[in-house]
């Protein structure tokens, strides 16, 4: 007798989330069954087309599965209907009518999500030292003289020597196509944007205008992360940042962490120019919508400074990153880069426009850790610094005046709520913070989107519009945390049951536990509990932070640290006390662990607006020694060490004198639970 064959199994990015479901399923309903935040207001008739995806067909080894073409049902009369009259984008398919046949990976695009992602790379608001290098010059040019013949471009090029002392410049044919008429009609005066780098070449002349151009000038810092790409739109005049905004990184959809990226591009031939071209339109679409969120005319955008890690680096740039996916991950160029932005598509700015990218530091240490240490500068710290910038992968540095150390950590997406239960993208009725009453373990928290704390009067009413749909990247590290200081967790990071805790919320999933946060299935809400998965995904996550910081210190010769900084949505977000508490950092006095803000983005805006930034940086970043994690031998001791929460071996004086963990310890056949006991101080 022969076994039926395994449901179709369904991947949903970013999210995460995956299940099987019966063959001829359609995508949106089993988005329902899975709890995916998919859009959709007109009941599945193919009218709102709120519930568009993207599928993704190929090989896709972090997942185990291979799509093939037909893992969809074919393209029908509804969609066709639907196409005819307002047009989908290539590539997509209405959730409604798309049924699954086969293991399918399925993106759900921004617009398709009901709770929109809430962008917390947000610019800080430190004052830029201005040194740009495009810069605004009115010029009087003389007009044409029969008896000294010139072109109308060398008299533009004297005028800006005389009047500026700006000598030799160049300009596209692009430009000198519309130059005699900008200069007739502006009556021989004119004004005119000229880029001149730190490189020495000669000055360029992006742009003229007649008469005295006083719109200004704009530039793009962006930082191109793995799952969220942030960009601020930078007056090049004042450093003012006059408009933000960010997306998801449509690259999720081929992998959430970077290695699956490159694995999808060693599978699948070509599949390098498929990701290059996914967020090379994601570029193109933000500096449209920061242009239309400012109110300027796009072609005012004349400069871009962009930060990412060496994969995001060599994607972007159209370059295959297998050798970034094996020893010794060597780069294909690491320096600073330089060159007009139409290179990479970007057509919806100024078509002279230029693009500055920072050096990489090492294969897996990329321009926005150049970007972090700009920022924050650990290289003049008299104190030892750690700094961490988390994301799907982490970027480490450790240093003071003497010498500053850099590596990579692969933490995975589980920080950003992908890879839990319950977890979710930063989005309006995500649970944010958490905070459980250590004698009644009684939680409460606060969603994204409402100021009020989940026991306040009036919470309900306020949270109605959004509802609480799920846990994100904070909000999970909180509640791990406070789940360990209720003694709901022990150290090792297993849950104890109900009798063992005394919480009725810590409910018996097979042979083990979970922790019901929130049960809002009565009124037909989310139900969010942490489960034991969950913690074992936040473990592995922190244990490979953790050890990346250790390997650092092991190479200072260093037990502890003077100062932490956190870095990133991340470290905007999270108590320094939560942090310490899971062990994702190394013991430090509280008060010394500050956040930087979003400071890659920071160094990107600090390189667009100050030529002098560029020189500190590439000079900066060849000093830096690099340590690869992937090779080094005591990797994997920190990190087994690690998984311990907050650590096996590792003391933790300072969190000590102010949180008095439980030394609670939990089995899986039940029996001890040391509630009233506590850790050991010190």
């Amino acid at each position: 007798m022969t076994s039926e064959a395994p449901q179709p199994l369904v991947v949903f990015t970013p999210s995460g989330k995956r299940g099987r479901v019966a063959p001829g399923t359609s995508v949106l309903a089993a988005a329902r069954q899975l709890g995916v935040d998919l859009d959709s207001v007109c009941g599945g008739r193919g009218i709102c087309s709120k519930c568009q995806v993207t599928p993704s067909y190929g090989e896709f080894s972090k997942h185990g599965i291979t799509v093939r073409e037909d893992a969809l049902s074919g393209w029908n009369s509804v969609e066709q209907r639907y196409d005819d009259k307002r047009g989908l984008k290539e590539g997509r398919r209405l959730g409604c009518q798309a049924c699954i046949q086969g293991d399918i990976v399925l993106d759900v695009p921004p617009e398709s999500q009901v709770h929109k992602q809430v962008i917390r790379k947000s610019a800080d608001s430190r004052p830029m030292v201005m040194d740009p290098a495009t810069r605004l010059y009115f010029v009087e040019v003389a007009e044409p003289d029969m008896h000294e013949p010139s072109g109308d471009f060398e008299r533009l090029a004297q005028a800006l020597k005389d009047q500026w002392q700006v000598e030799g410049v160049v300009a596209d044919l692009s430009l000198l196509t519309k130059l005699q008429s900008v200069l007739r009609r502006g009556e021989w005066q004119v004004t005119v944007a000229v880029y001149a780098d730190h490189t020495g070449a000669a000055p360029r002349v992006l742009e003229i205008w007649p008469g005295l151009h006083e719109a200004g000038l704009f530039g793009l810092a962006i930082d191109l992360g793995s799952t969220t790409i942030a960009a601020h739109l930078t007056d090049l005049e004042t450093g003012e940042v006059r408009a933000a905004s960010g997306l998801m990184n449509p690259q999720i959809r081929f992998g959430e962490d970077l290695m699956s990226r490159v694995s999808y591009v060693m599978m699948n031939p070509g599949g390098e120019k498929e990701l290059t071209a996914a967020v090379r339109k994601a570029l193109a679409q933000l500096s449209d919508a920061l242009a239309t969120e400012a109110g300027i005319d796009p072609s005012l955008i004349v400069e871009a400074a962009v930060v990412c890690n060496p994969v995001m680096h060599h994607l972007l740039l159209g370059i295959d990153p297998t050798e970034l996916g094996q020893a010794p991950f060597a780069l294909a160029v690491s320096e600073a880069l330089s060159f007009p932005a139409s290179t990479l598509d970007l057509n919806g700015i100024n078509p002279r426009a230029q693009v500055y990218m920072l050096p990489c530091i090492a294969g897996h240490v990329g321009a926005d850790a150049a970007a972090v240490s700009l920022a924050v500068a650990p290289e003049q710290s008299e104190e030892l610094m750690l700094v961490i910038d988390v994301g799907t992968n982490a970027e480490i540095l450790l240093g003071d005046r003497t010498r500053v150390l850099a590596c990579s950590s692969p933490t995975g997406p589980a920080f950003e709520g992908a890879q839990i239960s319950s977890g979710q993208r930063a989005a309006p009725g995500a649970i944010e913070r958490v905070e459980i009453d250590p004698v009644t373990k009684e939680p409460r928290f606060r969603v994204i989107g409402v100021d009020l704390w989940s026991d306040d009067p009036g919470f309900a009413a306020a949270s109605a519009a959004t509802g609480v749909t799920g846990i994100c990247g904070s909000g999970i590290i909180e509640a791990v945390a406070e789940m360990r200081m209720a003694g709901l967790l022990d150290a090792t990071g297993l849950i104890g049951s109900a009798e063992q805790t005394g919480s009725p919320r810590c409910e018996a999933q097979g042979r083990t536990h979970a922790y019901l946060l929130h049960d809002g299935t009565e009124a037909g809400g989310a139900r969010v509990s942490v489960t034991q998965g969950d913690i074992r995904a936040i473990q592995l996550a922190k244990s490979a932070l953790y050890a990346g910081a250790r390997l650092l210190m092991d190479e200072r010769g260093a037990d502890r640290v003077d100062r932490v900084v956190l870095a990133g949505a991340f470290g905007a977000h999270i108590s320094a006390k939560h942090a310490m508490v899971l062990g994702m950092i190394p013991d430090a006095p509280l008060e010394k662990v500050t956040s930087a803000g979003n400071a890659a983005g920071t160094g990107a805006r600090m390189a667009l607006c100050s030529v002098d930034a560029r020189r500190q940086v590439e000079r900066e970043v060849g000093r830096i020694s690099k340590i690869e994690t992937a090779i080094a031998p005591r990797f994997q001791e920190h990190f087994v060490a690690a998984n311990a929460i907050p650590h096996a071996t590792d003391h933790f004086p300072e969190l000590s004198a102010v949180v008095d963990l439980p030394d609670v310890r939990f089995h899986s056949g039940g029996a001890e639970s040391g509630g009233r006991r506590r850790r050991r101080k010190g």
